[in-house]
């Protein structure tokens, strides 16, 4: 099993330790039944031989549970370096390889997956304990009776094997409850984040409800069902096989005369002794399987290789002039939807310019902030630093320029400044009061208390985090569509040139034609392809860019 595999590489030392253990806690076991066969089986068995047994029995349950313990901490220990290190992955990842993921398979990992192989962790001592116990058992029991112990070897073995046979019908619909889970995630994510569509209709409610969730939610009833019969039948059939293996034994010694019934005795407790970890092994490899399945689910997800720290070269910290050249970036067709291109765009950023770009929905804005930013990397051409290349190691680097609100951002409510360093409170202080949130925001250290807020006021929350970053370039999607027509002139009119004062370069997807005298150089996006306009074409796009944008749609 890969899994285990993988533990043993990382946890060499400790696991063989535990097995070291299991080894001593198996043969103690067998122990206690070879003192029982040969110190109290007999008749008048002397009085000294009963504090020795309790003896035993206390080293026995001291082995035993340390064993268990031993091996419940290092399963606990490798799922937290395995949360640690997905979630690491995850936020090393490009942003392409994520979107074509989706949140959903993303969340159904981080919980579903993980938990799963924490369970079967859980569950492993009991497996390790059962196998090494038998074997060890069948060893003993083979040198009292060689024949008896064969025949015996043969019963346990077919039930093993039916066993074995429930169990991969186990595994079959544990892969399909998993990729049933992704579906059950999916329309969890559309029942919250669709609440106010869904409220407002109810037919929609209805049809989502019925069609999507009631198929999916039964699908993954269906094949967990049948995953808990075979469970449930592979326990049953091999606690039931394990009695039969009690009468076969008997028969053997008093029906056939292959041994003492002294012996017949000693098998019969060594059956009764294996009876519980050998169930208990058997309800634990499925959980077993089931984390398997997990961990194969985590692997499919193609996540960038690990590495240890957050480390970015501060390479670009003098930068003059950015050059997107003939770079281009195609999304692959999906159903009957054609695939789409943006570029190849030529574009030059320098450094302090406020730089406006326009264009209809679908032109392709979004995509080019993207590759500008770092984010997507171009499939063709090239994206050059005051005339030099990136080269694949310098993209950290270069995203470390940039702060941003995009349009779909995430609201995080903590104040940091360069380097993951407290912010400067007097420039918190100073764009509180120009974004005129002094009185809005609580804050607890410098962790902002009260994110509940209407969407205007999350961005300006938004644009006072991404100052607070103090890098070079502010990205800023469509920031200014949220705000009041009061406030909107305010950002152009006054926080504009302030944040050019502070040496800012801002480049700033916008719909507000009114203020386009305000840019340095206005750009326009139309079907995936960009040009500057200049002259006559930007006093025109500044009247009235709405209508200019909806004549090219």
């Amino acid at each position: 099993m890969e899994l285990l595999r993988v533990v043993f590489t990382h946890y060499r030392w400790p696991f063989l330790g535990a097995i070291l253990l299991s080894l001593v806690s198996a043969g103690l076991g067998v122990g206690v039944i070879a003192f029982i066969n040969q110190r109290l089986i007999e008749v008048g068995s002397p009085l000294s031989a009963l504090p020795q047994f309790l003896g035993l029995l206390a080293v026995l349950l001291a082995v035993t549970l340390a064993t268990q313990v031993s091996l419940t901490l290092l399963g606990h220990h490798f799922v937290f370096d395995l949360r640690a290190r997905l979630v690491k992955r995850i936020l090393d990842t490009d942003i392409e390889r994520l979107e074509r993921l989706g949140n959903a398979t993303l969340l159904a990992s981080l919980s579903s997956d993980v938990r799963n192989i924490t369970v079967g962790f859980v569950r492993l001592p009991e497996l390790v304990q059962g196998a090494v116990l038998t074997l060890a058992s069948i060893a003993y029991l083979a040198w009292l009776s060689p024949s008896m112990v064969a025949v015996t070897v043969v019963w346990i073995a077919s039930t093993m094997t039916v066993g074995w046979v429930l169990i991969s019908r186990v595994y079959r619909h544990f892969h399909l409850v998993r990729a049933s889970e992704d579906h059950l995630y999916k329309d969890f994510q559309s029942a919250i984040e669709g609440r106010k569509e869904l409220a407002l209709n109810r037919d929609r409610a209805r049809r989502f409800f019925d069609e999507s969730f009631t198929k999916n939610a039964r699908a993954y009833r269906h094949h967990i069902i049948r995953a808990d019969s075979y469970h449930l039948s592979a326990g049953n059939w091999s606690n039931i096989m394990m009695l039969g293996a009690i009468g076969v034994v008997f028969f053997m010694a008093n029906g056939l005369g292959w041994a003492s019934p002294a012996v017949a005795t000693t098998f019969a407790l060594a059956l009764l002794f294996l009876r519980t970890p050998l169930i208990q092994a058997i309800g634990a490899w499925p959980t077993l399987i089931s984390a398997q399945v997990a961990f194969d689910k985590l692997a499919s997800l193609e996540l960038a290789a690990f590495e240890p720290g957050f480390e970015v070269d501060d390479a670009f910290a003098g930068w003059q002039r950015l050059e997107l050249v003939g770079v281009s970036y195609h999304y692959p067709a999906s159903g009957a939807q054609e695939g789409f291109q943006v570029g190849p765009v030529d574009l030059v950023l320098e450094r302090g310019e406020q730089v406006f770009l326009i264009g209809g929905n679908g032109s392709g804005k979004s995509t080019l902030a993207r590759l500008l930013t770092g984010l997507y990397q171009p499939q063709s051409g090239q994206i050059k630093v005051d005339g030099h290349p990136l080269t694949p190691a310098q993209w950290k680097s270069f995203r470390a320029r940039f702060a941003s609100v995009f349009t779909d951002f995430h609201q995080f409510d903590t104040a940091m400044g360069p380097g993951g360093a407290p912010a400067n409170p007097a420039l918190v202080d100073t764009w509180l009061e120009r974004l005129h949130m002094t009185q809005k925001l609580q804050w607890e250290g410098e962790r902002v208390i009260n994110t509940q807020l209407s969407q205007g006021q999350r961005k300006r929350l938004a644009l006072l985090l991404a100052i607070c970053e103090e890098r070079d370039i502010l990205m800023l999607d469509e920031w200014a569509a949220d705000q009041d027509p009061q406030f909107r002139r305010l950002f152009y009119r006054e926080l504009l040139p302030l944040l050019r004062d502070m040496g800012k370069t801002v480049f700033a997807i916008s719909h507000d034609d009114g203020y386009f005298v305000h840019a340095d150089r206005l750009l326009e996006m139309s079907k995936g392809q960009l040009k500057e306009l200049t002259g006559a074409q930007r006093e025109r796009a500044s009247e009235d860019a709405v209508a200019q944008i909806s004549a090219q749609d």
